[in-house]
């Protein structure tokens, strides 16, 4: 049983030698190889090289076990492939394997070479090979840039990525273009050719580096993967890889293009931002914040990551070493002095914490600045008024109260009481006023309810304690109270806002129009009149609208937001609040998402449209090409055959060649008018004259004249009317009944007619072949010959023309079966209201 079917067996191990470029020394390098392991008693054969004429390859060949290749027919000659059967058989160790880009011939064992190896090493057999470059499926289209050549054989990374071992074959350009012109790698007579074309300098160099880039790549993966499973945190000196840390401010793109220029600064350096959103994510930033950081990441070629944690500086450690960060970049700290004071900031504890990694904290505009306080937690004018009230008036109130009942209960119960007033103050108006509430209360405790009475004196030690202890418990109470209101209302704002988000996206993603129905989910939204896209112009002019839903001229404010350098989100609404704001500019991200969309989905309209015309464009150039080349061709024959004169013709031979050349005369005339009627129909310029006339003189008119009438049976009643153009209507039922006639067989063709409804049906019915039912369509696409249609019989045009012009005279023409056998066409042309329709039997 050969190797590669046997169970159990180990792959084998993979080694490519990497070509720079052609003529670096890869197949000798590989050989060379070969050798070495031969020579250590390994069993090794070649299982293809090619020489290329070359001396120093053959000589490196010379030695080694070469196996036979198998012969492969490809089209007039024979071609020498790898021989995947018999290296199975041999099931050597080693087998070296040439060119892994190859692609092999038609009726080989696979499409392409590194198949052929795939197969070799599933079998278990170790594989040696080579690929240069510019074979690089990923690098195509940066080589063919480069050289202005484009690799038609290619392989792709993942199959040399998942090699055992890569070893880059390497040499410089000078060394390279001498090799060259000493004849070492081409023959004499294309040495300069390539010198002077794909052998530059420039090009050289250039593929050079692209080579060593891949390499690092690969090198890079193989150590990220090796740090995992070493499960090493200590940062390593490797390449440059630089963390910036966003924290959502206006800063965030000074940092991000500090961290690419310190990434740029090094071969394969590396950008990467971080993102932390602490875990209970009511600090978060803005999201258009979060897009525009991550579009500008984008752009300056790094990564954007996303992550969260309760310890934003750990957070960014943690990351910082996940990705062995050489350097991370922090904006200094936009905190106060004295806050500064009381405690660190992140960019104090990311320098504390960061060991081996170097950390620049860069300077912006927005450190130190003096910020406003944040509002997100404001309960509004309102309630902070009804606090202050109920910390006066309900303090006075409960005291009075109190005081009329001072018989009935003691001083813990005034207390607990006046500690409920200050919680319910808590809740109502926020922590000032209940502090203040805290504050009366204790006084009043004391004055009303305190021996001795009517005085802030305190006469026993206890109760002194006592007004201490509530003042303390009822600030802090209040303090919590406070806090757990804020936090409740954040929470179930910034839910309102992620609920709000979420439903905006899922718009964009499952509508056929995102903009109209973002639009409209918008101004239900904000409750608006109107919501639209403005056209912005160079000035910053808002001019007329994009899209709109409602009403963008009526009464009320006009809050725009803007959405790129071309277009701006218009709403008709009251004025938003803040955090309504935030909204707003979330939802212009969106538009412009929505905007980007509309516009793709342009430009993949257009570009079917233009392959649908580049299509047909390409079928009217093979049509002329051909088709239209054989009925001049049998005119020209015609013609010369008549005008011999060496030739004596007979009477018959000429009224013959006549005959072709009048046939061949039609033939043509009827291409070309399908051709021009086609052109006229796309270009939408054919314009019918619809007149009534009788469907019998219509079908008289297209018989005449035709090929094979005689095989048609005509069954129409003299007084059916229909609305048609003479003209147009004959062109379609010549065309239909000459179809008819070619593929109706012996049975002949017949035409029938009668009124369905409010339309006249003049059926074709032939017994041939038939179509299909699931190709019957088909046969209505230009250029399409179906069926047991003839090659050169035409271009495919006649029905296609037919069905055209039958819509421009507001009819139809389909297809169907013909009971029995056969296809029957069917033309619908609209009838004149004085026809009475045709009863249904």
């Amino acid at each position: 049983m050969a190797a590669g079917h046997n169970r159990g067996v180990a792959r084998g191990r993979l080694r490519i030698y990497l070509g720079a470029a052609p003529g670096v020394g890869k197949t000798v390098a590989m050989l060379g190889e070969g050798r070495r392991r031969r020579d250590r008693g390994t069993d090794v054969v070649v299982g293809v090289v090619e020489t290329h004429g070359r001396a120093r390859t053959a000589d490196a060949l010379a030695g080694l076990e070469v196996l036979p290749r198998v012969a492969v027919a490809h089209g007039n000659r024979t071609v020498d492939e790898l021989d995947v059967d018999a290296v199975l058989r041999r099931a050597p160790q080693v087998c070296l394997v040439d060119e892994l880009a190859h692609t092999n011939a038609s009726g080989s064992r696979h499409r392409r070479r590194w198949q052929d190896v795939e197969e070799l090493l599933d079998a278990g057999i170790d594989v040696i090979s080579t690929v240069n470059v510019q074979h690089l499926e990923s690098l195509n289209d940066a080589v063919a840039g480069i050289t202005g050549v484009r690799q038609r054989e290619t392989v792709p990374d993942e199959v040399v990525r998942a090699a055992d071992q890569v070893e880059l074959v390497d040499m410089s350009p000078e060394a390279l273009r001498r090799r060259l012109a000493h004849g070492n790698v081409y023959p004499a007579e294309r040495v300069d050719a390539a010198l002077s074309n794909y052998f530059r300098p420039g090009n050289l160099s250039a593929l050079r580096e692209l080579a060593l880039l891949w390499v690092a790549d690969r090198v890079d993966e193989h150590l990220e993967h090796y740090r995992d499973e070493q499960r090493i945190e200590q940062t390593w000196a490797t390449r440059e890889r630089v963390l910036v840390a966003l924290t959502g401010g206006p800063e965030q793109e000074v940092l991000l293009r500090r961290g690419a220029r310190i990434a740029a600064r090094g071969a394969g350096g590396k950008l990467f931002a971080v993102k932390v959103i602490p875990d209970s994510g009511l600090r978060d930033s803005p999201a258009e914040s979060l897009a525009a950081a991550r579009e500008l990441t984008h752009e300056l070629g790094g990564e954007m990551h996303v992550v969260t944690g309760s310890d934003v500086a750990r957070s960014i450690l943690d990351f910082a070493r996940g990705i062995n960060a050489s350097q991370i970049v922090i904006g200094a700290s936009r905190r106060s002095a004295w806050q500064s004071l009381l405690s660190q900031g992140v960019g104090e504890q990311v320098v504390r914490g960061s060991g081996d990694i170097d950390v620049l904290m860069v300077s912006h505009p927005e450190s130190r600045a003096v910020r406003r306080p944040r509002s997100a937690g404001s309960l509004g004018r309102g309630r902070t008024l009804a606090g202050w009230l109920l910390a006066t008036l309900g303090a006075a109130l409960l005291t009075w109260v109190l005081t009329l009942t001072s018989g009935s209960h003691e001083l813990p119960l005034e207390m607990l009481l006046y500690l409920a007033l200050t919680v319910l103050v808590a809740i109502v108006g926020g922590l000032l006023p209940a502090v203040v509430a805290a504050v009366v209360s204790s006084l009043l405790i004391n004055w009303f309810f305190t021996d001795p009475r009517y005085t802030l004196t305190i006469s026993e030690p206890e109760n002194i304690a006592a007004v201490t202890l509530f003042v303390l418990v009822a600030v802090a109470v209040a303090s919590v109270v406070h806090l757990a209101e804020q936090r409740a209302r954040l929470a179930l704002a910034a839910e309102r806002e992620s609920r709000l988000l979420a439903d905006l996206a899922h718009t964009l993603i499952d509508a056929r129009d995102p903009l109209t129905d973002l639009l409209t989910a918008t101004r239900e939204l904000f409750d608006a009149r109107g919501a639209g896209v403005l056209r912005r112009t160079a000035s910053g002019t808002l001019q007329g609208p994009v899209a709109t839903v409602g009403d963008l001229d009526g009464p009320g404010e006009l809050t725009t937001a803007t959405i790129d350098e071309r277009h701006a989100l218009a709403l008709r609404a009251p004025a938003p609040s803040g955090r309504e704001r935030r909204l707003v500019e979330a939802v212009a991200s969106h538009a412009a998402a929505a905007i980007r969309s509309r516009a793709l989905a342009a430009a993949a309209q257009e570009a079917g449209r233009l392959a649908q015309d580049n299509k047909a464009r390409g079928a009217l150039l093979a049509a002329v090409s051909h088709d239209l080349r054989t009925p001049l061709a049998a005119i020209k024959a015609g013609v010369g055959g008549l005008r011999l004169t060496d030739v004596d013709l007979s009477a018959q031979d000429r009224a013959e060649l006549l005959e072709t050349v009048e046939d061949s005369a039609d033939r043509l005339d009827g291409l070309i008018g399908n051709l021009l009627d086609l052109s006229r129909l796309q270009s939408d310029s054919v314009r019918p004259h619809l007149v009534p006339v009788e469907a019998s003189e219509l079908v008289d008119l297209a018989l005449a004249g035709l090929a094979g009438r005689g095989r048609v049976e005509v069954d129409v009643a003299p007084d059916l009317v229909c609305v048609a153009d003479v003209g147009l209507a004959e062109r379609v039922l010549g065309n239909v009944v000459d179809n008819a006639v070619q593929h109706g067989g012996r049975h002949g063709v017949r035409i029938d007619a009668g009124r369905v409804g409010a339309a006249v049906e003049i059926r074709v019915v032939d017994r041939g072949p038939g179509v299909p039912a699931d190709q019957q369509e088909r046969l209505f696409a230009p250029f399409q010959r179906l069926g047991d249609a003839p090659r050169g019989s035409g271009v495919g045009l006649g029905l296609a023309v037919a069905r055209g012009l039958a819509e421009t005279m507001r009819g139809s023409l389909t297809a169907e079966d013909t009971p029995g056998g056969g296809l029957t066409m069917v033309l619908q042309l609209p009838a004149t209201p004085s026809d009475p329709p045709e009863e249904t039997p």
